[in-house]
């Protein structure tokens, strides 16, 4: 178990968008604005011959793919207003400002477009705290002519190591919070430097990974690791945080999962004492 750290007073939190502040992929809702029928397929395609990193399927396909090419970036900034978000994104970006004196920089890193993101978080994260993939345009047609920078995979671990540079803190201060599979590398990057790192699904490599899972469509939520686990506080002193602040827990279910699967033994190996 990890030794309390509530003397630290400013830590970074870097979080995924995808299934983490939002509910859907933004490449599927894309995919519907512009009447591709079988965008997972797509995906799932490129995830199996493993041409790009967990995460860069979608900007391949804006790249590559015919149906995919005719996207301008008016369709990124349109996505970004049809993606729904997890709740109270703006009041966990506030309250991170200042938990009894300890501040929590916010950050946002996907391979989500840039766009998307900026769209979708309008008036809730600066975009200069907004780190998506950014394509270069083709300044007459408007076309998208390549990458000029893609946080997939171990892209995402370059991010966050070039903000915590720039940031006078050590490095067990940093927060990860991610979704899937495209978050292990800088999960497990975060991890080695004994900072925390939260899973918000139950994706079971990133469960395996993460310090602490919670579940919830409130992205207050994350806030609950960082206080007990951070802060070192008890679940008194969290349930009267969250009150204080308009909110009583309904609910709070810890719960240890073992997932087992077992191999029946040949006759002569089986053994009953």
């Amino acid at each position: 178990m990890k030794a309390v750290r509530a003397n630290f007073r400013s830590y970074l939190l870097f979080s995924a968008f995808d299934q983490t502040l939002s509910f859907h992929d933004s490449g599927k809702v894309l995919a519907d604005l512009i009447g591709v029928e079988d965008f997972h397929a797509r995906v799932d395609g490129l995830s199996e011959i493993h041409l790009v990193q967990q995460g860069g399927e979608l900007a391949y396909l804006l790249l590559h793919d015919p149906e995919f090419r005719r996207v301008r970036r008016e369709h990124l900034v349109e996505v970004g207003k049809h993606v729904r978000l997890k709740a109270n994104i703006a009041l966990l970006a506030e309250l991170l400002k200042d938990i009894e004196g300890h501040l929590f920089s916010f950050f946002v890193v996907s391979a989500a477009p840039q766009e998307v993101i900026e769209s979708a978080l309008e008036g809730l994260v600066t975009p200069e705290h907004i780190f998506g993939t950014r394509f270069r345009y083709h300044p007459e047609t408007g076309e998208i002519q390549s990458i000029v920078r893609l946080p997939a995979g171990y892209g995402k671990v370059a991010v966050v190591d070039e903000l915590r540079a720039g940031a006078p803190i050590a490095y067990d201060r940093l927060v990860y919070v991610g979704d899937g599979s495209s978050d292990l590398h800088v999960m497990l990057h975060v991890n080695r430097l004994d900072g925390l790192t939260i899973a918000v699904s139950e994706n079971r490599y990133i469960t395996q990974v993460a310090s602490r899972t919670v579940l919830s469509e409130d992205a207050l939520s994350v806030l609950v690791p960082i206080l007990e686990d951070l802060l070192g506080w008890n679940s008194t002193k969290v349930r009267l945080f969250f009150e204080s602040h308009g909110f009583a827990m309904r609910e709070w279910d810890k719960i240890r999962t073992d997932s087992l699967t077992f191999f029946p033994t040949a006759p002569a190996e089986r053994s009953v004492q």
